[in-house]
């Protein structure tokens, strides 16, 4: 490292020390001078010396030497230093927490990295633990809050992803191509993501509020997959134009969606898609805000017995995981059997093949018509897009009707339903 590198990585040492000091000192702002233990100033000094300490390991490395013999020796000292001083202010103010000590070595040691490390990852690190420091009351609060089941389907939900899903095989079994036991895995947590989701929405933001938004997010991902989960929380929730409103919601992104892929990979389409898909849209998210505004005096003119607030229904459960099982097979399945479609009968197998795949996505007719389109004619290829966007459509009114209630079905069918129409009317006065 050349002086001026070196100048510029003790700089943010510093930085980092400071940035976690400010938020330690504004804590205590109010506490008289020298009753603290560690303010802006010490924590801005323990980061340079983490920088010093650093540079020190720099400059005395040797071939052979031992690593990390000078950075350990700065840690152990500082460590038992600021560890004494806490204690005894503890005492003090009869208040135990070691959250100081842990701060002041995560300060040192992000300022020895920024010396001799990444100074990216430095930064970062020094970001995140003042986010965390300040979070405190906010994660208290949060942690008064936390129920048993959340938790639970919390640590279900990190274990699929994190724990099963790279250890379980992703090459495809059988025939026809196969079905991957990866995918559906991965469609599981993708269901258990979005009934997670929806349920942490509806318990911060209220029933209706909480399902539109949730609904929103849950079609940038799978409107199928959102649908499917607010339908079979509709038979255990009275909340149930608010969860139709959410399953709306995502119907519409979703036909947003599929029209930003029109443009990325069939922008010969996007004259012929893209009106149809936005009109459509636009009458899904007319519906869902209708709905969510009726569904607030509905509820709460007949409030029903042991819920928090009329109006403000809560869900007992995240997701249960033999249904969300159960889910991932089904559309995993559907999608194979498009793809066994396609392969036995070719070219004209395209429109069966895409209406069978619209019955679980869009995203892989899409992606496939894209992929045949050199040698495709496009108005082949609009229908069979189109086809898919139909098939999707009603295939999420079957599962509403199959799973939900019979209320959740049919607000969900009249929303597609004037979908349809406004799709079909943009055609007839292009």
């Amino acid at each position: 490292m050349d002086e001026m590198e070196i100048l510029q990585r003790m700089a943010l040492a510093i930085a980092i020390g400071a940035l976690v000091g400010v938020e330690r000192h504004w804590r205590e702002r109010d506490e008289d001078e020298g009753s603290r233990t560690a303010g802006i100033r010490t924590y801005t000094l323990i980061g340079m010396l983490g920088g010093l300490a650093g540079l020190l390991e720099h400059l005395l490395a040797q071939p052979g030497a031992l690593p990390g013999l000078v950075l350990v020796g700065f840690l152990v000292t500082l460590t038992a230093v600021f560890a004494l001083f806490q204690y005894r202010e503890g005492v003090a103010e009869h208040r135990f927490s070691a959250t100081a000590v842990v701060a002041a070595m995560l300060t040192f040691a992000l300022g020895a990295l920024a010396l001799i490390g990444d100074t990216m990852l430095a930064s970062a690190g020094g970001v995140v633990l003042a986010v965390i420091l300040a979070s405190r009351e906010f994660l208290h609060r949060a942690i008064r809050r936390l129920r048993w089941v959340e938790l639970r389907s919390a640590l279900i939900l990190l274990t699929l992803a994190f724990v099963l899903r790279p250890i379980v095989p992703t090459e495809p079994i059988g025939p026809f191509g196969g079905v991957s036991p990866a995918k559906i895995l991965i469609m599981a947590i993708v269901l258990a993501a979005i009934s997670f989701c929806g349920y942490i929405a509806v318990r911060l933001l209220g029933a209706t509020r909480g399902e539109l938004v949730a609904g929103t997010i849950g079609g940038l991902i799978s409107s199928t997959a959102t649908t499917i989960a607010n339908a079979r929380r509709s038979r255990q929730s009275p909340a149930v134009r608010a969860l139709a409103a959410g399953a709306v919601s995502a119907g519409g992104v979703s036909l947003l969606r599929t029209g930003f892929l029109v443009v990325a990979v069939l922008p010969s389409l996007a004259e012929r898609l893209l009106l149809p898909l936005a009109a459509g849209a636009a009458a899904m998210f007319a519906g869902a805000l209708l709905l969510a505004r009726a569904s607030s005096p509905v509820q709460a003119a007949n409030p029903e017995p042991n819920t928090a607030a009329p109006g403000k229904p809560e869900p007992s459960n995240p997701f249960d995981l033999a249904s969300v099982f159960k889910m991932a097979l089904l559309l995993v399945g559907v999608a194979f059997a498009a793809r066994v479609a396609s392969q036995l009968w070719g070219d004209g197998g395209l429109y069966a093949a895409s209406a069978l795949a619209g019955l679980a996505d869009v995203d892989a007719v899409t992606v496939t018509v894209a992929g045949m389109l050199p040698t495709l004619d496009p108005a082949v290829a609009a229908r069979a897009l189109g086809l898919a966007v139909l098939a999707n459509m009603l295939a999420k009114v079957a599962y509403a009707g199959l799973m939900g209630t019979r209320a959740f079905a049919l607000a969900l069918a009249g929303a597609s339903a004037l979908a349809l129409l406004a799709a079909g009317a943009s055609l007839l006065l292009r």
